[in-house]
């Protein structure tokens, strides 16, 4: 009976903890993405005298994209970690090998890793995307700005 609790404890942590953290990178993400994609479409190069000043307003929330990007992953994989030291720590603590509780702990260990990448994926891509809508952004500024 312990044992189901340590399993049932691990699920609420990972579903709740991990896995919502997650979820909250992921719609930050999705969030920072459009406002950045409406704001590239109404800007108008004309107005910045610099280039520099353009730079910064196209820069802004675009690291907060790039570092969801490059930590969701670690978050998806701290969710693994501890759901396979609670798994083996019940296990131990039973002191019976159970192979279906087992597979249960590690399944939903690994999909705390699953999650981390289903939200890291698409947010290098979403930074990928503004970083060259900036760059044509800039170019056009430079391009106007000959002469």
């Amino acid at each position: 009976m312990e044992n189901s609790g340590w399993l049932e404890f691990a699920h609420s942590a990972i579903d709740y903890g991990i896995i919502g953290i997650l979820v909250l990178m992921s719609v930050v993400s999705l969030w920072l993405f459009v406002e950045r994609i409406m704001t590239y479409g109404g800007i108008r190069i004309e107005t910045y005298k610099t280039k520099e000043e353009l730079e910064l307003d196209l820069g802004n929330n675009v690291s907060t994209i790039a570092t969801i990007g490059s930590n969701a992953p670690y978050v998806g994989l701290l969710g693994t970690v501890l759901g396979i030291m609670i798994t083996f720590y019940s296990l131990g603590d039973v002191g019976a090998v159970d192979p279906k509780k087992i597979m249960t702990g590690l399944a939903l260990a690994l999909k705390a890793t699953a999650m981390g990448l289903v939200v890291a994926i698409p947010a290098i891509v979403f930074y990928n995307i503004l970083l060259r809508k900036m760059e044509r952004i800039v170019t056009l500024w430079e391009i106007k700005n000959k002469g």
